[in-house]
């Protein structure tokens, strides 16, 4: 355990004073789902309003066009929200990556909308840990950096983008050109409900296979059609069974059919795949193919592959656990116990690990039950997370990398 500085006990002094709890109760009260493009329009202004006080230039980034296969087959646009980029000190020396998110799973038609107080004493909010919370967090902790000596050694990008929850696909591009360059990086993903971090994660991938069979009356001359919606249902049967060590297949939704005296000639088959290393993407194309063909054959049906993989697996490599020791250090002269373990989520830490950049993405507040309507913060957790940021942050600027 190490002296804390008098610039590092300054630094994070201010940080435990500022107003998280407040901002996270104003922007819990801001739907912002990833499909409700004007509540994301309201918490994109509100952030903006917010992180206007750190130095450097903030703009508003439309999202990249993305395409989404409709429940007929179709393929149309999708609607994203903007993306908030903030970028300071572009020529310092040493320079990071901060991200987050401001959607959440909760849309507009959800019933959470409302934040209240568990018995004991946790918040039950939509988005209060995912990752509203970490939002406020980082920026007390940036607001801290800034009044600190250390600054202007520091340059870095702030990113929080609008799609997380449905895979960054309207802002990965975006990451990948912030990641550039960078040291190293912090997301701000909530921690669980102990303090532990998520360390290796496994990619995921999201597939849509549309079957194409023939219609024909169910009495009269069934065998002259090719049922789609039966030759779907063979398809998440082969893809279930693709599951392996290390390689999780989830066949979620069949959209399809009609009338009963109709023999269907369109169904839809969504598929989410979770390879745990690069290897085993492979493994997972190759299934995918494999089930493809040997389904139109039998079937006498045609298949169209949509989707691919959005976020490749993320080890923790050498770069990644130097700075996780940096991260437990820091933890270890703040008191508080840092640990991590493997996990089969995914975030954008998986994107940014996969430009190179060492990254420890659950940065943010304490909490859990996260995507449910019993989601909760710690709020206890605030001050002790806003520094162990700051003391990371300090100790990376003064380092130049983990």
């Amino acid at each position: 355990m190490n002296e804390l500085s008098a610039i590092e006990r300054t630094a994070i002094e201010r940080a435990q004073a500022a107003p998280m709890l407040e901002r996270i109760l104003a922007w819990t009260a801001i739907n912002s789902g990833t499909r409700n493009l004007a509540g994301l329009a309201a918490m994109a202004d509100a952030l903006a309003d917010a992180y206007a006080v750190l130095p450097g230039a903030l703009h508003l980034i439309d999202p990249e066009p993305v395409d989404t296969v409709t429940a007929a087959g179709g393929v149309e646009p999708l609607a994203h929200g903007r993306h908030l980029l903030l970028t300071v000190r572009q020529e310092a020396p040493v320079q990071l990556l901060f991200t987050g998110h401001m959607d959440t799973v909760f849309g507009a038609d959800h019933p959470f909308q409302q934040a209240g107080w568990n018995a004991d004493g946790s918040l039950n909010a939509p988005g209060a840990a995912d990752m509203k919370g970490g939002l406020a967090l980082l920026l007390a902790a940036l607001e801290a950096v800034e009044a600190s000596p250390a600054a202007s050694r520091l340059g870095y990008t702030v990113l929080i983008n609008a799609d997380e929850e449905t895979g960054s696909l309207s802002s990965r591009a975006l990451i990948t050109r912030a990641a550039q360059g960078k040291a190293a990086a912090l997301t701000y993903e909530p921690a669980l409900p102990d303090g532990t971090l998520a360390g290796a994660r496994g990619g995921t991938g999201n597939f849509s296979l549309v079957v194409h069979g023939r219609s024909a009356h169910a009495g009269r001359n069934p065998d002259d059609g090719r049922n789609a919606l039966v030759a779907a249902a063979r398809l998440a049967v082969l893809l279930a069974d693709a599951r392996a060590p290390g390689l999780a297949v989830n066949p979620a939704r069949i959209d399809g059919g009609g009338p009963n005296n109709v023999v269907p000639d369109l169904a839809v088959l969504r598929v989410n795949v979770r390879p745990s290393d690069p290897a085993t993407i492979a493994q997972a194309q190759a299934a995918l193919d494999a089930a493809i063909a040997r389904v139109a054959a039998e079937h006498e049906v045609r298949i169209a592959l949509h989707g691919g993989f959005n976020r490749p697996p993320k080890p923790i490599d050498p770069a990644a656990a130097r700075l996780f020791e940096l991260v437990r250090g820091a933890g270890a002269d703040l008191g508080i116990p840092v640990a991590w373990k493997a996990t089969g989520g995914v975030c954008d830490g998986n994107n940014i690990a996969a430009c190179g950049v060492p990254v420890v993405d659950t940065m943010g507040a304490r909490g859990g039950a996260i995507h449910s309507k019993e989601e909760f913060l710690i709020p206890e957790s605030l001050p002790e997370r806003a520094a162990l940021s700051v003391l990371t942050i300090l100790r990376l600027a003064e380092q130049g990398r983990p």
